[in-house]
């Protein structure tokens, strides 16, 4: 049987990846440094996914666990006999699994000179570039030649709603239906044997910035508003007339960037939007407000959702409106459960909000993008 390893056991590591995975005829074996999670997983050998709103379960089987923590080796040996690696951790985690992944990189290819691709199936651009980076400060040079040849590091774009879930029963993850991931075939070494919801693409950056500017940009968007009116969930914002045009707004804005940056059909991009607000409409797939607006820091990066789409646009003579109104919306998030929210906030405070906009978004004082959001805070 194929053997996939597989960090992060949480509810989108099951819910998505491990499913597609184990449906394609892997073993998934889950690294985790959560000892109770590991354990279950080891104990049932088996797990069910629901989709929202459907009665029937999928059963997930062939899966085990090793918790990196207590069992190091393990995990390394498992990276040596890995037909495929991927991740689904979050952006800040994968600095921390680098040095494991490194230290099973050079037994690997000290043994085993098979091709290996490792997959970081994350919220970001170029989730699997910024990992390779971290795992090569971990490598000999002499290592480094070899894994040049053996091991790709393609990068992927991921989508699917996965809300936070409390279940009865032990390792349920609830999901939505839909579900997309695509994989940069420029950067696969070897062969990856065909997964059933995966598709490898020749253009990925186009398919990141459609998933990032409309899924990531709409959904933060709406928290980020529906916060200053005091919704607690994203369903129930969008029934709010005016979160609804505003995000509808955002989506001109980034609908028109897209269309003209990579020539996207404009039918088949507007059914795309659609089907993201009707997601975002979905009671079953709600999710909290403050933990979707959660990580304003790096939302409000130069690279990512908000401020990317904002920067190009006026590179073209556009003018971002709402999406300036939605960056100044970040900016004021004082959520004091989120450390990121707190860190600006305290910025604020001590240094003004004008060297809060540069700071955090990169916009020099003066430009045209730097002026749109003071504007709108």
């Amino acid at each position: 049987m194929k053997k996939a390893v597989h960090f992060g056991a949480g509810n989108i590591g099951r819910g998505f990846i491990g499913l597609l995975l184990s449906k394609a005829g892997y073993h998934v074996t889950f690294v985790d440094v959560a000892a109770p999670l590991v354990d279950d997983i080891n104990n049932l050998g088996k797990y069910n996914v629901q989709i929202f709103g459907k009665d029937e379960k999928i059963q997930v089987d062939n899966v085990s666990a090793i918790n990196s923590e207590k069992n190091p080796d393990a995990l390394l040996d498992a990276i040596v006999d890995a037909d495929i690696v991927t991740t689904a951790i979050g952006p800040n985690i994968l600095k921390f699994i680098a040095q494991n992944i490194a230290k099973g990189l050079t037994k690997r290819i000290a043994t085993n000179k098979t091709p290996l691709n490792i997959i970081a199936c994350e919220n970001m651009v170029g989730g699997s570039t910024v990992l390779k980076n971290f795992v090569y400060e971990n490598l000999s040079d002499d290592v480094k030649d070899e894994a040049r040849k053996l091991i790709g590091f393609p990068d992927a774009a991921v989508d699917r709603i996965v809300p936070a879930q409390k279940n009865d029963e032990k390792l349920l993850v609830k999901v939505e239906e839909y579900a997309e991931w695509d994989v940069d075939s420029a950067g696969v070494v070897g062969e990856i044997p065909e997964i059933k919801g995966m598709t490898l693409v020749p253009n990925l950056n186009a398919y990141i910035e459609r998933k990032l500017f409309t899924v990531n940009t709409g959904h933060a968007s709406i928290a980020y508003l529906a916060y200053q009116k005091g919704f607690k969930d994203i369903s129930t914002a969008m029934k709010d007339e005016e979160i609804v045009n505003s995000a509808r707004d955002v989506w001109a804005e980034t609908s028109e960037l897209l269309i003209e940056k990579y020539n996207f059909d404009p039918e088949v991009h507007k059914k795309y939007v659609e089907t993201a607000e009707k997601r975002f409409s979905n009671p079953f797939l709600s999710d909290e407000v403050t933990r979707v607006a959660r990580g304003p820091k790096r939302k409000l990066s130069p690279q990512d959702r908000l401020i990317s789409p904002a920067t190009q646009l006026i590179e073209r003579g556009k003018n971002p409106e709402t999406l300036s109104k939605v960056a100044a919306a970040a900016l004021k998030f004082d959520f004091d459960g989120d450390p990121e929210a707190v860190e600006i906030q305290n910025f604020i405070k001590e240094n003004g909000m004008d060297a809060a906009i540069s700071k955090f978004t990169g916009a020099e004082s003066g430009s045209k993008l730097f002026e749109m959001i003071k504007k709108n805070i």
